[in-house]
């Protein structure tokens, strides 16, 4: 019938809900509320002790919790318009994320439409859950890509990831991917006062909520929760690697705030690491993007949580030392997620006679053969020859990566023959490859060669914190890199001619980021990063000044709109150096009200708010 009649066609439609595939990559937004990540919880004592600090905060000795388990899966933002789906983001850094409605569509969990119930849908709401794969549809996945000899996915949670990050929604759908939602980040006019009664409201309009979450009352609660979840973990049909405890009155959460990372309010108690035996066949070395020199084990086979595990890391000399390992002892090995396995213990019963032990300061740079050396107050060696390839190898591959240029299409395997064909020595000639350079190369057609050829095109439009995280300066991550943006005037000349002292007087920046940076363009770096620029990286300007329209104002949207979402109204907003918050308060400036408002409007007129329609908010844009 749509087929016949298009102009029936409703978006919401099941027929609608796999698109059209994404030309390029993904397009990133900031979050409403911060997606932060949740402080660990190892023993029972860390349990306890979240417990207790939590009633000395609130000045009680019977806070009340909900205890969910913690889905091993990708962390995604579910955002809804008037009940309608709009936009789906993943948690990218926290502050932001990748626009993955497209796939996100073809989950059948997740619904388009809100499904109506006793109490209206509020006009905006943001649901947070966890996108993750059955153990069942992981192992059909693994078992369909090996008959067609493809890489296979290490473990579900990768899997999953993958699924919602292809530009075709067609190779999500066939993915069948399962959601729960368990956090409401952001919402209008709902006044909702217990996460356990959010979480019935959130299941009510639609959405999957695990049914193995519970409320709990005392430390010992919570202890008994986890450890009962531990125990038949093997027989849920998902991966989990823990539980997540957290506050039930939303007030008491408001009372504790949050820390730079993780809200005060929650705690993530984490499952021990699964554990096997095997035996230490050889000790190898592995050099890093930064020269640093990492001894691995190579081990017997051993099955742990259906991955076959082949090596471990021993981190480095001290830790080797420490615990006294050899080649060729017996040893208990553990693997928690999606970390390295690592030697848990060493089993000194089963010590054969043959044993060597080893110690890095004997050996060379495995990639290069220089000498290695280390610092008297770092535990790490480190290759000193700042040609090695295995260094312009890591650090080429963290410049293309998702975070930092994203270019798309320049993995590991395409590195190492470009690198091997002498097309490459440095990031900088990434940006003067040409298509017959490519379509010569075993592994490129026509399409492949293009692809990529454009995405290196595009990725030279870049901002400043993406270009400086590429660099792969040492401690200077994606936080960084954004405190720097503001203090550097978008200029990576600026960064590169700034004194120790300036640096260090930075809030968040600190002597050891400080002498990090200095070292890094006091070398041949300095050559590097010029050249980047002038074979085409452009820098977009962040900008910070007062010239903004809205600069330094802050509004509060409430209510629905003829001629806009909110989502677009707070992106216009942002744009011109607005902020914009949910709640008002005595810093709000202005409320920008639409139909059915709801409390806000009440709220700001007691706050002497200065209150604006859509018709004045046109206006305001087109001053």
């Amino acid at each position: 019938m749509e087929k016949g009649y298009p102009e029936f066609i409703d978006s919401q439609s099941p027929t609608q809900r796999i698109g059209h595939p994404v030309e390029s990559g993904f397009e990133s937004f900031n979050h409403r509320t911060p997606m932060l990540s949740l402080s660990n919880a190892i023993t029972n004592e860390e349990i306890f002790d979240f417990n207790k600090r939590i009633n000395k905060w609130l000045n009680t000795e019977n806070a009340s919790y909900v205890a969910e388990p913690k889905i091993d899966g990708l962390g995604v933002s579910l955002i809804y318009e008037n009940g309608n789906l709009t936009r789906a983001l993943t948690r990218g850094d926290g502050y932001s994320g990748e626009d993955i409605t497209h796939n996100i569509r073809t989950i059948n969990a997740i619904p388009l439409q809100l499904r109506k119930n006793e109490k209206k849908f509020p006009s905006f709401i943001e649901i947070r859950g966890e996108i993750f794969m059955l153990k069942d549809e992981f192992l059909n996945l693994n078992k369909f890509r090996s008959e067609k000899d493809q890489k296979l996915f290490a473990n579900a949670r990768n899997a999953a990831a993958g699924s919602v990050r292809q530009l075709d929604p067609q190779v999500t759908a066939k993915r069948k991917l399962s959601i729960f939602c368990y956090e409401i980040g952001s919402m209008d006019d709902l006044n909702i006062g217990k996460h356990w009664e959010m979480l019935d409201y959130i299941r009510s309009i639609g959405l999957p909520v695990n049914p193995l979450s519970k409320k709990v009352e005392s430390s010992d609660e919570m202890i008994k929760y986890h450890n009962n979840l531990e125990q038949k973990r093997d027989d849920i049909p998902y991966e989990i690697d823990g539980s997540v405890i957290k506050i039930d009155d939303y007030h008491l959460r408001e009372s504790l705030g949050e820390r730079a990372r993780s809200p005060r309010w929650a705690i993530a108690a984490k499952f021990k690491s699964k554990q096997a035996e095997t035996q230490i066949l050889d000790i190898v070395l592995q050099v890093g993007r930064t020269g640093v020199i990492t001894p691995v084990a190579k081990v017997k086979d051993v099955e742990i949580s259906g991955a076959v595990i082949t090596s471990a890391t021993l981190h480095n000399q001290d830790e080797i030392d420490k615990k006294d390992i050899r080649i060729n002892d017996f040893i208990i090995i553990e693997r928690s997620g999606d970390v390295i396995p690592k030697v848990s213990e060493v089993i000194k019963g089963k010590r054969p006679t043959n044993t060597k032990k080893f110690n890095i300061s004997n050996f060379t740079c495995p990639s290069c053969a220089s000498s290695i050396a280390r610092t008297e107050d770092k535990v790490a060696y480190r290759c000193i020859n700042l040609q090695c390839k295995a260094k312009i190898k890591g650090a080429i591959e963290h410049f293309c990566s998702k975070n930092a240029m994203n270019i798309d299409g320049l993995g590991p395997q395409i590195v190492d023959q470009l690198m091997d064909e002498s097309l490459i020595k440095n990031v900088d000639d990434l940006f003067t490859i040409t298509y017959s350079d490519l379509i010569s190369l075993d592994r490129f057609q026509d399409k492949s060669a293009n692809n990529l050829i454009n995405s290196i095109e595009q990725s030279k439009n870049t901002t400043f914190p993406r270009f400086v995280f590429s660099l792969g300066i040492p401690h200077v991550g994606q936080h960084v890199s954004k405190i720097l943006d503001s203090y550097c005037n978008s200029s990576v000349d600026n960064l590169s001619k700034i004194s120790f002292e300036e640096l260090e007087n930075i809030d968040g920046i600190g002597s050891i980021v400080a002498q990090s940076i200095i070292d890094f363009f006091q070398n041949n770096n300095s050559i590097i990063v010029k050249n980047c620029f002038t074979k085409g990286v452009l820098i977009k300007k962040t900008i910070f000044n007062d010239s903004l329209k809205f600069a330094g104002k802050i509004f509060v949207i409430t209510g629905s709109f003829n001629s806009y979402s909110r989502l677009q109204i707070k992106e216009l907003l942002e744009r011109e150096g607005g902020r914009v918050t949910n709640s008002i308060s005595s810093k709000t400036n202005y409320l920008v009200v639409g139909d059915n408002p709801g409390s806000k409007l009440e709220k700001a007129r007691k706050n002497n708010v200065k209150i604006i329609n859509e018709d004045k908010f046109k206006t305001l844009l087109e001053k």
